[in-house]
Parts: structure tokens; sequence; C-alpha cells
């Protein structure tokens, strides 16, 4: 098979690109949060459900614009997108904002990133896989790593509110469920179809709660607006779509390999605009969960052959 040269560069243009864009969308939305005072349920509203609509556009016109609408024409299928929309989606973009909300965006990405780990313990669990010494590598780096992070080597304080911290486990464990039940639907559409809906699901089920058009249109100024466009085209519709167009031409491996570049854009990004502090030990934490991703990325790769 010959090596589409040009292709594979643009993939991991692309793939670097959306990692970027989701890592630094996270610190966007940790200043929309902490200079204007937005709240969590209007954010996620407004993003799920204007980033929803242009994924399903993207489909429209660039895809198969007939599974927009087949994908409703059984009530199976039709059941499956709904729970992955509420249980899934919203559940995954709620929680993770919520603990940036609490803590910080760096934190709230890595404590996200403990959703390989629990697939891990969940497949043990239901015997659909054996415990391997590789496994056991992967937990202790996120073990000692989210220990580091979240005490900065003391046994005596946290570094971060504990508030943060479940809305950080809570927001893995939603991306666990969300990657393990997205794969019978994947397999039948397209993923701009299966995620748009998703998020048009959940931003319609959080709109019953804070509907999008209730702000008050005084709280944000000219340059908070652009950050919102920011965390709704670049932090969520861009990096979403760019990454799905990466395994065109990349492999699912080495898409996630890149994909870890999310959590060290969201901590530099923290640390370097946001100036929030962001010790030795944390620094040694988040290697270890960085480490983690990689190893995980590469052993996939490894296995397959």
């Amino acid at each position: 098979m010959i090596n589409n040269q040009p292709n594979r560069k643009t993939g991991l243009l692309l793939v670097m690109t959306g990692a970027i864009c989701w890592g630094v969308g996270g610190t966007v939305s940790q200043k929309l949060f902490q200079q204007y005072g937005v709240s969590v349920s209007w954010l996620v509203t407004t993003r799920l459900l204007i980033a929803g609509i242009l994924l399903l556009t993207v489909q429209y016109f660039a895809k198969d614009r007939s599974q927009i609408l087949r994908v409703w024409r059984h009530k199976k299928t039709a059941a499956q997108l709904v729970i992955f929309g509420l249980l899934g989606m919203l559940a995954v973009q709620y929680t993770y904002m919520a603990s940036i909300q609490q803590g910080n965006s760096a934190v709230a990405t890595l404590l996200q990133y403990l959703a390989p780990v629990m697939i891990i313990f969940y497949l043990i669990l239901r015997k659909q896989a054996m415990l391997k010494r590789q496994d056991v590598l992967i937990v202790s780096l996120a073990l000692v790593g989210c220990f580091l992070l979240l005490t900065n080597g003391s046994f005596s304080h946290l570094s971060v509110p504990v508030a943060a911290i479940v809305w950080g486990v809570l927001s893995g464990a939603a991306l666990a469920f969300y990657t393990l039940y997205a794969v019978p639907l994947l397999e039948k559409f397209d993923s701009l179809v299966v995620v748009g809906w998703a998020m048009v699901i959940g931003g319609v089920a959080l709109s019953f709660i804070h509907p999008p058009w209730k702000i008050d249109i005084n709280v944000l100024t000219a340059e908070g607006y652009l950050y919102l466009a920011f965390v709704v085209v670049f932090g969520t519709m861009i990096a979403f779509w760019f990454y799905i167009e990466s395994l065109q031409s990349l492999s699912p491996k080495e898409t996630s390999l890149l994909g870890s570049l999310e959590p060290l854009a969201a901590v530099l990004t923290t640390v370097v605009w946001l100036k929030e502090p962001f010790e030795g030990f944390q620094w040694l934490g988040a290697a270890c969960i960085i480490g983690m991703i990689v190893f995980i990325a590469t052993t996939n790769s490894t296995d397959s052959g």
C-alpha cells in the first residue's frame, strides 16, 4: 500500500490543530466563568446547540445527507441516540465545564483523561478483558499523576477545591460511558451525524433548565463574545470536525496519541495566559497523566500490529 504523504501531513495538521483547540477551548471557558460570570448551564446549552447544528450542516453539504434523518427511522437506534446525547454528550460537557468553573481548565482536562483507566476496570469487571502488566502501569501512572496533581505532593492539603475534583472524576466517568456507548452507533452512521445530533439533544434538554436566550446582554463585552465564539466554533465544532477528518489519513492509534496535545495545551494556556499557580509536583503529576495517554496510544498501536 502506497503511503500518501501529502494526505498524511494534512491529517497530522488536522489532529494537532483539533487537540490544541480542545485544550485552549477549556481555558477560554474558564475565562468566561471567571471574568464574565457566565453560568455553566448557559454556556453548555449554547455550546452544544450551536456546535451540533454546525456539525449537521457540514454533514448535509459535505457528506451523506440522507443519514441525518435516517438515524431516527428505527426505534432502537433513536433510543440509543437519545441516551447517548443525555448520558454521554451532555454529561461529559456539563461535568467538564463544572470542574473548570470550580477549579481550572488544566486540572479538569487532566482528570477527564482518567477515562481510559475507568474503561480498563469496567472491561475487567465485565470479564471482557484480562488484567495485563501494561494495565497495571497505566493505572499506576494515573493514580500517581492524580495524587501529585491534586495535592502537589502533600498529604495534608489539596491544591484544588474538592468540588473541582468531584466534577472532574465524574467527567472522566462520563467520557468512559461516552466512549463505550458510542461504538454501535458509529458502526452504522457517520461520526458527524451521531455527535451532531447528540449535541443538539443535550442542548435542547438543558434548555429546559437554562434557555440559551436567558442571559443579560450586558454581561458579555465584545471581547466576551469573541471568547464565546471561540469556545463554540474552535473549541467544540472545529476541534471535533478536524479530529474526525484526520481519521481519513491517520490510524485511530496515531490520532489518539496526538490527542495528548489537548491536556498539554490546557495546562500551558492555564498557567501562561490565566496565570494560574501550577507547582513542581503538579507538573510531575501532569507529566504522568500525559505519559499514560501516550503509553496507551503506543501500546495499542503495537498490539494491533
